[in-house]
């Protein structure tokens, strides 16, 4: 992967555009996501469209020259294309995350730079988790600072986007425990990005390793992270409202193949019924998951509106009334893609389990991506702020 983007991206101006160029794209990813999930077809080509289209640079301020888009948008552009295939939609979930991580911490000379370089289509990757740390917020890997650059070492895995990255945001701690973000070119040397993603769902990211070994970046490629948590900041609830827009991707996309075999399917023998979409149950269950799925929606949406009020006016009331509703919304944005990707085999019957259907890849990534950070701590979050208005602790997964 060249540090360079091959050709220069599309600059989208407004919401709008944004919203109908997801749509368009969606439109041509979902037909062959099937059969990019069970070949494991890493989509080199699928990227450069979907970054070439501009919407990886969405979210850049007006003032830099993107179209700073809401976060609703932002979040319904993410869905919508997660919809079609949730490997691609979570594949900028990062690098939306570090452009927020510019917006909070960055010097205006960073922003300029970074954000002319997304702009023109370079794509950010990550290197944050750490899977032999004590938990997810721990890092290992170190930072040391020298005169007019610093130096990194240390070991990542579930880099997801790194492999198709112009730059691999690189998360390390100095001596003080303080944690920083290298913005380190994909080519740089020292760093190697590995195709290890073994896991059974999401299985296009190419969430693998990344090694560090001595890299070294000049001081300006470096954002002191550990200052968006020092204060109030929309950092955490940009970061997860982003996954929760994938999970409500999958659910939809779970849900309108449920209609679309229920119909097909064949009734029981006890229903009385000539097809299956007349049997009562089967009903049932539809209008069961119809409203999860609705509401789940309608929470994503008002976590996102409570995001741009956290974004445009930062406290600890305005931040924790996004976290929280952000919570909310992957709560149900969990339970409704794991109940929708299990209770279309239940509607379609036996016949739905042939491979060549590739039904299960929505269970599998429903599954796998909900993994992320634990859905029954977003309970525990919810509750204590609303019982005994304790704010959510401040980290980048709340």
């Amino acid at each position: 992967m060249s540090h360079q983007p091959t050709s220069a991206a599309h600059i989208i101006s407004n919401d709008e555009e944004a919203l109908a160029s997801a749509q368009a794209l969606a439109a041509v990813f979902a037909p062959d996501a099937g059969e990019r999930d069970a070949r494991r077809h890493l989509p080199q080509a699928d990227i450069e469209r979907f970054s070439d289209s501009g919407l990886w640079a969405i979210t850049v301020p007006q003032a830099f020259g993107g179209a700073g888009v809401s976060f609703r948008t932002l979040a319904e552009v993410v869905r919508r294309i997660s919809v079609a295939d949730p490997s691609l939609g979570q594949l900028p979930q990062n690098h939306y995350g570090v452009i927020d991580l510019l917006l909070q911490t960055g010097t205006p000379e960073q922003q300029a730079d970074y954000f002319a370089k997304v702009l023109q289509g370079q794509r950010f990757g990550n290197a944050f988790s750490e899977s032999a740390s004590a938990h997810a917020g721990r890092f290992e890997t170190r930072i040391r600072f020298r005169r007019d650059h610093v130096v990194l070492d240390g070991e990542k895995a579930y880099a997801t986007g790194a492999l198709f990255a112009h730059i691999v945001p690189v998360s390390a701690v100095d001596e003080d425990g303080r944690i920083f973000v290298a913005l380190v070119p994909r080519d740089a040397p020292g760093l190697s990005v590995l195709d290890t993603w073994d896991g059974f769902g999401q299985r296009i990211t190419a969430s693998g390793t990344a090694r560090i070994e001595a890299v070294k970046v000049p001081l300006e490629a470096v954002l002191p992270a550990y200052q968006a948590y020092d204060r109030p900041t929309a950092d955490g609830p940009v970061s997860q409202l982003i996954q929760a827009a994938i999970d409500a991707g999958i659910a939809a996309a779970a849900f309108q193949d449920s209609l679309r075999h229920a119909r097909q399917a064949r009734p029981w023998i006890d229903s009385g019924q000539t097809h299956g979409h007349e049997d009562l149950f089967s009903q049932a269950i539809i209008g069961d998951l119809s409203w999860q799925l609705h509401a789940a929606e309608a929470l994503l949406e008002e976590a996102a509106d409570a995001v741009d009020i956290a974004q445009a006016s930062p406290g600890i009331d305005t931040v924790a009334q996004a976290s929280a509703a952000v919570a909310k919304a992957k709560i149900l944005t969990t339970e409704i893609a794991l109940l929708a990707s299990s209770k279309l085999f239940e509607l379609a019957g036996t016949r739905s389990v042939s491979g060549r259907h590739h039904l299960d890849r929505h269970w599998r990534n429903a599954r796998t991506h909900t993994l992320h950070d634990p859905v029954r701590w977003k309970y525990h979050l919810v509750g204590n702020y609303r019982l005994n208005h304790v704010p959510p602790p401040r980290h980048t997964w709340n």
